[in-house]
């Protein structure tokens, strides 16, 4: 396992080296000077000078990404050209509700697509077959907004029972009831489309597994198709599942931005919304960063999860 791990870092560390200069130079060919932002409308050529100097953006390019890169692995942010403060602090307090959402999105994913693919293998009739075949269809076809403001619309204002948008005042864990009700309409939405792919991938990876030849003679001795599933086929199903969801990983904190707008949740979506409309570079490369790390540490921890389960992958990789 170790050997396998050794192959795969060297090259999650690569991903980002490229990553973030790919980021950190894309920025710069938006339109806009944040220094001509930050200076005003009715500044003068040596005020906006004297603020692209205080800024460090009279330096060149590259000795810019060298400084802000070395500030990123001694874990120093540095600070917002037009938010204002530290960088550290505006990511903490966006990433903590960011994390909680995207944690309750991906449990409710994991919970209905397990139930919904045992249940459809269990019980094959098609009637079932045909219900959750639709509502996966219907899961993936309608975009993220669509289903936010159907969401709204429908728990928020035509039956007023839960919260449109907006955290619990209090916090997370003060009083949990009022956080599960600020939670409810924004995890639906994030993990709607994630659970409906995860179940089409379990459906198929079950259904494959009980076609093989040990899960047919057991079958045939009388071993009942729940034991079948639940104790036997599964286990070996979870790699695929464990797989698609590394991969869903992506969409997952791509739809936070659309879904943390449509419900007013302060999170890292809303904060590269804000860095980008204000032309605020350090903000939005830190947020873009964090998005591409946390995608390549998912994929590896999938990635070894996955060698863990099978030993094939684990052989495969080491030889």
């Amino acid at each position: 396992m170790m050997r396998y791990l050794a192959r795969r870092v060297p090259s999650a560390v690569v991903v980002l080296v490229v990553a973030s200069l790919l980021i950190f130079f894309v920025l710069r060919l938006v339109p806009g000077d944040p220094a001509s932002t930050l200076a005003g409308p009715d500044a003068t050529p040596e005020t906006i000078a004297a603020v692209q100097n205080a800024l460090g953006l009279d330096r060149s390019i590259p000795a810019q990404y060298l400084s802000w890169i070395g500030g990123v692995a001694t874990f120093d942010l540095g600070s917002s050209f037009v938010l204002g403060g530290p960088i550290a602090d505006l990511v903490g307090a966006a990433l903590v509700n960011t994390v909680v959402l995207a944690v309750a999105a991906l449990l409710l994913a994991v919970v209905v697509s397990l139930a919904l693919s045992v249940a459809v293998v269990v019980w094959p009739t098609r009637w079932l077959t045909g219900l959750v075949a639709g509502v996966n269809t219907l899961a993936v076809a309608l975009p993220t907004f669509v289903t936010g403001v159907l969401l709204v619309l429908a728990f928020a204002v035509l039956a007023p029972v839960l919260p449109a948008g907006g955290v619990p005042p209090d916090g997370f864990l003060a009083r949990p009831d009022i956080s599960l009700q600020y939670l409810a309409l924004p995890t639906i939405c994030l993990g709607l489309p994630v659970a409906a792919a995860l179940t089409r991938f379990l459906t198929e990876a079950l259904r494959t597994e009980m076609r093989q030849p040990y899960l047919l003679t057991a079958r045939a001795l009388g071993v009942s198709r729940w034991n079948l599933v639940t104790r036997s086929a599964l286990r070996n199903a979870l790699p695929t599942m464990l797989t698609v969801l590394g991969l869903q990983t992506g969409q997952l904190l791509g739809g936070a931005v659309l879904v943390e707008a449509i419900f007013a949740w302060p999170g890292i979506g809303q904060l590269i919304e804000q860095g980008i409309s204000r032309r605020d570079y350090p903000v939005v490369q830190v947020l873009l960063l964090i998005a591409v790390s946390v995608f390549v540490i998912v994929q590896l921890v999938t990635d070894v999860v996955h060698a863990y389960l099978d030993p094939r992958v684990r052989i495969g990789g080491a030889s």
